[in-house]
Parts: structure tokens; C-alpha cells; sequence
């Protein structure tokens, strides 16, 4: 299938797009680089070439109707282009719905036009607010969100469910929990710095590469720190794989969880990673959250069964992928 994908310079969006290739996908990325990188879609170029993969450095809100109009084809749409740090957010809403909001109504819009009806959405599991019961399932209501960020993911879901409706377009929505880890080969990783993800910043402060600040709040739990579900980055890539291949087969409208179903704390994470890095780093305390979840875990069973996807990828690879990402980048993708 010719795809064309949003967000194809960031962490997920580069190693989804990869995964999509390999898949025997054709790929047209988009990427305006505010925040994700030109680096690693140029590697995507080296590996499988300039016919399998082609990237516009535009923003998706500008650009979608024209790609759509010059590039002819397009099968569905993989949506990751998004602004996802919670704290920025609360700073600075308007960005958040402008950007999160407005990308995907244009992008609908431009589907509806072109009359491409399959798109599979990064979402995440922040549009279930304060969470009721755990683990998570899709039928959890969707409460007050707890940030700006999960708002706008949540907005933009109810965007999508009203053009599916009213235009017959079929959409894959994945909610995800914690990500973690890089690229099996470690190639592709991470560069945001610090991370908005506590393993991330765990393994830099391994490696001598910032300092790392405990920002929770103190909640109800045998340690004393949330718990959450850490899911690995290419896992997380194989879901949406597997969630156009649902699409192509006819599958309807749905949303899906995507974590591992298991749960960790903040400290049996810091735990982790020293234990398999062999280093112990300063931990000092930051800004407390307000607001932080006792615990927040997926239930999967839904896309185990319909989508015949399985985590595969234990957090000590998670752990040790992400060292190897940052001992080969230590300041990640530098454009």
C-alpha cells in the first residue's frame, strides 16, 4: 500500500514508518521538524531508497490537500504529528489545540476530498483522565483529563469519529501507555532532551548525560510511586502495522489499547536501569506533579484478539536499547 505519514522525524513516527517499510509498504512522510528531525528520515531514505520512501519537511495543516492532490494513490493515512509534553501544555494551551486539534481536521478534511478512508491514529491513554479502575479497557469512560495535551488527543478523537461517521471514513485509534526503549538495532531512538519519559531519562543519567529529577507525587501504592505500563517502541510500531492490515481486511472503526498489561513503579524503573547498567546515578527531587494516577495499566485483550498483536519486548531490552541508542547518540539527532 502507498502510505502517507505525519510525524515521521520523531521517536515513534521514525520507527513506525520503519516498520511500515519493511512491511513492503511505500511511504510518504511528513515532518515540518519543529520538533522531530530530518536525520533519521534520511536514514529511512538510505535503507530502502528514495522510491520507498520520500519526505516533505512541511507542516501536515498546510500541506495534506497538496499532497494528496500531487501524489495520487494514497491508500490511508498513519497520523502521529502531534505536540505531547503534558507540563508545556499546561503552559501554553492554545499550541496544544491549535497543533493536535487543527492537524487533524485538516488532515480529515483532506482525506474526505481525496477520498482516502482508511487512517490509523496515535493517541493515548491521557483521555481516560484519573483512572476508575485498572487495568484500562476501551470501554473505561473517558473522564477529566488531566492535562491540555489529553485534551487535545481526546478532541481530536471526537474530529475523527465524527468525519468516520458522516463521510464513511474507517479509522484505527491507538491509545498508548508508557513508551520506552529504541529501535532493536538501537539506529533510532529517542532525541528529545531531557525526554518527557522517565526510562529515557533514567538511562542518560546512566550514562552521565543529565541529571534526573523525581517529579511524582506521592500516591497510595507499596512504594509510594505511580505505576505504570512501559511499552516498547517497536511493539508499539508492530500495533500499527498490525492495525492496517486490520483496515485493509475490512475491519470497522475501533480503538485499542496498546501496553503490555503488566505495571511498574517509578522506582522498580530507576531500579532497573541501574541494575542493568551497573550504575547508580543521583536522583534529586523536582517540581511535584499535581494530579498523578495511582496506577494506570492497559488492558490489551482487545487488540491481542482482533488485531493478533502480542508485546513481544521485556523492559531489560527496553533498558538496554536505550543505552546502546544513547552511548552511539549521546545528544541524539543533532538536525
Amino acid at each position: 500500500m502507498k502510505l502517507l505519514i505525519t510525524g515521521t522525524g520523531g521517536y515513534i513516527g521514525s520507527i513506525a514508518s520503519r516498520a511500515f517499510l519493511r512491511s513492503g509498504h511505500e511511504v510518504i512522510g511528513v515532518d515540518a521538524c519543529y520538533r522531530g528531525y530530518e536525520e533519521p528520515q534520511e536514514l529511512l531514505q538510505e535503507e530502502f531508497g528514495r522510491e520507498r520512501f520520500r519526505f516533505h519537511k512541511a507542516d501536515i495543516k498546510d500541506c495534506a490537500a497538496d499532497i494528496m492532490r500531487d501524489d495520487p494513490g494514497i491508500d490511508a493515512v498513519v497520523h502521529f504529528a502531534a505536540y505531547c509534553n503534558v507540563g508545556e501544555s499546561e503552559k501554553d494551551p492554545a499550541l496544544y489545540f491549535n497543533n493536535n486539534v487543527g492537524a487533524v481536521t485538516a488532515l480529515m478534511d483532506a482525506m474526505k476530498n481525496a477520498g482516502i478512508g482508511k487512517l490509523v491514529f496515535s493517541s493515548t491513554c491521557a483521555t481516560y483522565g484519573d483512572p476508575q479502575y485498572v487495568p484500562i479497557d476501551e470501554k473505561h469512560p473517558l473522564g477529566e483529563c488531566a492535562s491540555p495535551y489529553g485534551e487535545s488527543k481526546l478532541l481530536a478523537e471526537r474530529v475523527i469519529k465524527w468525519y468516520s461517521r458522516l463521510f464513511e471514513l474507517k479509522c484505527v485509534t491507538l491509545r498508548y501507555f508508557n513508551i520506552c526503549g529504541a529501535s532493536d538495532d538501537a539506529r533510532f531512538g529517542d532525541s528529545k532532551k531531557p525526554s518527557f519519559h522517565l526510562m529515557q531519562n533514567a538511562v542518560r543519567a546512566s550514562l552521565g548525560l543529565g541529571k534526573f529529577k523525581l517529579n511524582f507525587t506521592e500516591v497510595d501504592t507499596p512504594d509510594k510511586s505511580p505505576i505504570r505500563d512501559y511499552i516498547n517502541v517497536e511493539d508499539l510500531a508492530d500495533a500499527h502495522v498490525a492495525a492496517l492490515r486490520f483496515l485493509e481486511k475490512g475491519g470497522s472503526s475501533e480503538i485499542f489499547n496498546l501496553g503490555t498489561g503488566l505495571g511498574n513503579s517509578v522506582f522498580e524503573i530507576i531500579e532497573k536501569v541501574e541494575q542493568i547498567t551497573g550504575a547508580n546515578f543521583e536522583k534529586s527531587v523536582g517540581e511535584r506533579r499535581q494530579g498523578d494516577a495511582r496506577a494506570a495499566v492497559a488492558d490489551n485483550r482487545k487488540a491481542k484478539e482482533m488485531l493478533g498483536w502480542e508485546p513481544r519486548r521485556d523492559l531489560e531490552q527496553s533498558v538496554k536499547t536505550l543505552y546502546q541508542w544513547y552511548q552511539n547518540r549521546p545528544q541524539g539527532w543533532s538536525r
